[in-house]
């Protein structure tokens, strides 16, 4: 995928370093707010690298000083194919558009890194959540904002994707409270897997990255769906036969664990072809 800025639409994808995208919120003046403007070309520009097989990666990020910080306030673009519809249906179009969003990061088929550099607010607190894994920059911190607006905290699939990632008890008191998260408090309760200072993140998920990209495609993208699957699952026992079928099915249909058993006795990085 080449590189391709789209100032129109605030989405700018880059190709950093071969089957890396970075996709980066591009509005830096409203932090990166969830304008329909941003959000829509931001859906269907994942839509698009998911479909691309050059990328193995993507890298979510915002530009400037914050993530995202969810809903636009002043500005929050127009909504699209509402004419002629009353208050009440523009509201449920309008929320299905920004869940949308999440639902295309966690059915991408590459992993997707969560850049944090900054705020992740509300529908930004959700969005960083939709991704597969996350890094933070020292200043970034999320917040369950709904709540302190007078409104539910719970949006876009917080309510669901939180409690899995820190466990019920730290989730309800975000929540309840709309207290910031500060980024060493997020990596100590395992909201996010490292800190970096500011300048250091990109390279941070770059490193993820190339890691991840050096394992087969179908072995990771099966490794996002099983947990996906999981995060589904009423009980260990039904989990647990889709996982025995993911890896029967790498192991019968690739080559991949004998080049692992090879290179380990060589001592050389495994070559998985697939």
């Amino acid at each position: 995928m080449a590189d391709r800025p789209d100032d129109q639409h605030f989405v700018r994808v880059e190709t950093p370093r071969p089957g890396v995208a970075l996709v980066t919120l591009d509005r830096p003046d409203r932090m990166n707010s969830m304008a329909f403007d941003v959000m829509i070309p931001l859906r269907e520009t994942l839509e698009e690298i998911s479909r691309d097989n050059d990328v193995r990666v993507v890298v979510l990020t915002g530009k400037g000083k914050a993530f995202c910080s969810g809903a636009d306030l002043e500005n929050p673009g127009r909504v699209p194919d509402i004419d002629g519809l009353t208050l009440p249906t523009i509201a449920m179009r309008s929320m299905e558009l920004l869940e949308k969003v999440v639902l295309t990061v966690r059915g991408m088929h590459q992993p997707v890194i969560g850049a944090i550099n900054g705020p992740a607010i509300g529908g930004g607190f959700c969005l960083a959540l939709a991704c597969d894994l996350r890094i933070a920059a020292e200043p970034a911190y999320f917040r369950a904002a709904g709540i302190n607006n007078g409104l539910t905290a719970s949006e876009l699939g917080i309510a669901y994707l939180l409690p899995r990632a820190i466990g019920t008890a730290r989730a309800a008191e975000l929540m309840y409270t709309g207290r910031d998260l500060g980024a060493d408090e997020a990596e100590r309760i395992g909201l996010v897997s490292r800190v970096v200072p500011v300048d250091q993140l990109h390279d941070a998920a770059y490193e993820l990255a190339d890691r991840i990209i050096g394992f087969s495609r179908p072995g990771i993208e099966l490794t996002k769906r099983m947990l996906a699957s999981s995060a589904d699952a009423s009980s260990l026992s039904q989990h647990i036969a889709h996982e025995g079928l993911a890896q029967l099915y790498v192991r019968l249909t690739t080559r991949n664990f004998e080049e692992a058993v090879s290179a380990r006795k060589e001592k050389r990085t495994p070559a998985f072809k697939d």
